[in-house]
């Protein structure tokens, strides 16, 4: 017996020295530019933004920071009072991220067979202070500034007046203003006063949201007015997808192949066009703004990506803050065409292969580690950290048989490092 015991734990001793995992920070590396891949600038097209279907955790959720201003006039009449103001804002806020996170199939063209890609931003109120009663929307009383105007002399829908009075933390919040229709204007019976909007890249303007989104319903026997938001969240939608660089799609020049040029039909009829080519999608004016496509989320995701452009500044930079639940585990082989900005690491698993050829930005304290047969290859990427922050650098792991594998190539780059890696 005493034998038995003697070998079983011989056996474990050596099946432990033979798999002990060495772990240590690659301090230097070798970029050989002589290995090409085919031509074509993957970073800079929008088509590589396009969410993974099969790894749609490597695209995370990015935050728009936004506020709201209701513009009432002087005797602050005309619009939603404090305490049915906050609700109403925070219905649609909820209700808006909610439409966000179902994104549908398209109905253009019939017969489809366009993917359904979720959406990966949401909206995320914003206050300008840390007081305590600062909740990201306001109330301004101004008889000069609490209308918006579409046509005639009046016409003011694409004044900067009431941003440039009112609005907060300009470069980095979108400012909504929620606006009337003049009252000089509702007393017209010619007037049509209806929900219209106009988006401004970091600020937008909608009207008849108070006017436009009361029912009277009965409780008790007594009439009670209810503030509904479908047409307010259709409308922000629209209008933030203006801002973040959508354009209308029924006109048929908006960038997309996949947003066919349609009547721009407001619902389903029985008679043609409308019985078969009503539009769902969100850039389109109709019932229903419930889809985004592929290529309108592939533009969506590059205009956030890309640091030209004034859209990255209205994000929450969770990019910035280490979150080690949104560690990204490669277990396949994955190509990353596109720019990226993480939340947590990156780790390799034995079997995984992980192509990075676009700029990739890493939390502090983030880490990527490479298992003793997991392999990444750095093609013409750039690793760093976009906060004025280090990351700790690339782990590689190895055993008694195999080393993790670290491939640079085409001018690769690995900054702001913990852990720094020469590159010879």
């Amino acid at each position: 017996m005493y034998r038995v015991f003697l070998l079983v734990c011989c056996c474990l001793v050596f099946f432990t020295c033979n798999n002990t995992i060495n772990k240590e920070f690659i301090t230097s590396a070798i970029n050989n530019s002589t290995e090409t891949e085919e031509p074509g600038n993957c970073c800079g097209d929008q088509e590589s933004y396009i969410p993974d279907l099969e790894h749609i955790d490597h695209t995370p959720i990015k935050y728009m920071h936004i506020n709201f201003h209701i513009m009432a006039k002087a005797d602050s009449t005309g619009n939603f009072n404090q305490k049915n103001g906050r609700v109403f804002i925070n219905q649609i806020m909820k209700a808006a991220n909610d439409k966000l996170g179902r994104n549908k199939k398209m109905n253009l063209p019939p017969g489809n067979d366009t993917p359904v890609v979720p959406m990966r931003y949401r909206y995320r109120l914003t206050p300008g202070t840390d007081a305590a009663d600062d909740d990201g929307i306001y109330f301004h009383y101004d008889d000069d500034l609490y209308f918006m105007v579409g046509k005639g002399k009046d016409k003011n829908n694409y004044s900067k007046d009431v941003f440039e009075k009112y609005g907060i933390q300009k470069d980095t919040v979108l400012n909504i203003f929620v606006m009337s229709h003049h009252v000089d204007s509702l007393k017209s019976s010619t007037y049509v006063a209806n929900s219209k909007g106009i988006g401004f890249g970091n600020w937008l303007k909608v009207v008849h949201w108070y006017k436009g989104t009361r029912d009277t319903i009965w409780e008790h026997g007594k009439p009670k007015t209810k503030f509904t938001k479908w047409d307010a969240i259709h409308l922000l939608n629209h209008e933030i997808g203006h801002c973040i660089g959508l354009r209308h799609t029924w006109q048929g020049n908006d960038g997309c192949d996949d947003t066919p040029r349609n009547p721009n039909c407001w619902n389903k009829t029985k008679t043609a066009p409308c019985d078969t080519m009503w539009s769902n999608n969100v850039m389109d004016y109709n019932a229903h703004v419930s889809a985004w496509t592929p290529c309108q989320i592939g533009r969506i995701q590059y205009n956030f990506s890309n640091k030209k452009k004034k859209y990255r500044r209205l994000l929450e930079p969770s990019w910035c803050y280490l979150d080690e639940d949104k560690t990204i585990s490669i277990k396949d082989t994955v190509e990353w065409r596109s720019a990226k900005d993480l939340e947590g690491h990156i780790v390799i698993l034995d079997g995984g292969s992980l192509t990075i050829r676009c700029t990739v930005y890493l939390p502090k304290n983030a880490k990527i580690t490479i298992h003793p047969r997991g392999k990444l290859v750095l093609d013409g990427a750039v690793l760093g950290n976009d906060c004025e922050e280090e990351w700790l650098g690339i782990e590689r792991w190895s055993d008694k048989n195999s080393t993790g594998e670290l491939v640079l190539k085409n001018g690769a780059v690995i900054e702001n490092l913990e852990h720094e890696v020469l590159i010879e």
